[in-house]
């Protein structure tokens, strides 16, 4: 069976936990195949981002047409962008497309190191109107405005509760013109977190891409992220990564 082509855009985490190095990870560990556009390079481990270069708007739109144009794409990842330009690039890209987008609008670190300025998190507006899922965690919910705010734009989009204080966690789906879906699990207690948010949104894009309906394929990411958490190797002294080669499909 061929394996649905997934393109994640995203910055690069040298500690392999988290951004480019997770979603090659959940992309390949669910069937498909892994594509990158990158849009920065991070010096970062467990214990937060330490340096951070990034590239051209032009080498980050060359990489997705590279890809788009020879291999194909069947559905899209955004995460971390960090620059209005870098954005707005990759909105002239997609705005061609005509496959599933998931958009994970990073904008702050597990870590809590701040990962968009404000232009760059306006130029996301663009970008959320393109996607068929936009996956905020609590703080990046309260970043754009919160409920009311995401309603007003007439969107898809997940609410996250792994931030939110609690022994269970909630996951909200809010999409226009349809009931609230929701999902409950309790807290697997772990400082073992980072990419979390990357993970959840590549597991979400691989599936649409290979033709999962919005709910299926988010309760294959959900239970993805949750096997993963609960098989972290324990690496770092701070965030550390998942076990994300340690979950099988047929485990989910």
């Amino acid at each position: 069976m061929t394996p649905p082509r997934i393109l994640a855009i995203a910055g690069s985490d040298s500690s392999g936990g988290a951004g480019i190095q997770a979603d090659i990870k959940t992309i390949t560990m669910l069937g498909g195949y892994a594509m990158t556009a990158v849009t920065a390079i991070t010096a970062q481990d467990t214990m937060g981002v330490h340096a951070v270069e990034v590239l051209s708007p032009e080498m980050v739109s060359a990489q997705i047409d590279a890809c788009v144009t020879d291999i194909g794409v069947d559905a899209v990842k955004i995460g971390m962008l960090w620059s209005a330009a870098v954005a707005n690039a990759v909105a002239d890209r997609l705005e061609r497309i005509a496959v599933p987008i998931v958009f994970d609008p990073v904008m702050i670190a597990t870590s809590g190191a701040p990962l968009a300025d404000t232009a760059t998190i306006a130029a996301f507006e663009r970008l959320m109107r393109r996607a068929a899922l936009t996956t905020p965690n609590v703080a990046e919910l309260a970043h754009l405005g919160g409920d009311a705010a995401m309603a007003a734009r007439a969107i898809a989009y997940l609410a996250k509760g792994g931030d939110a204080e609690g022994d269970e966690i909630e996951d909200r789906l809010i999409r226009p013109g349809e009931l609230p879906l929701r999902w409950r699990a309790p807290r697997i207690a772990t400082r073992h977190t980072h990419g979390t948010g990357c993970t959840l949104s590549s597991a979400i894009a691989t599936r649409l891409g290979a033709g999962a309906s919005l709910p299926e394929a988010i309760v294959t990411a959900r239970a993805y992220v949750r096997a993963a958490l609960a098989a972290a190797p324990g690496f770092g002294g701070g965030h550390g990564p998942m076990g994300h080669a340690a979950v099988r499909p047929g485990q989910l």
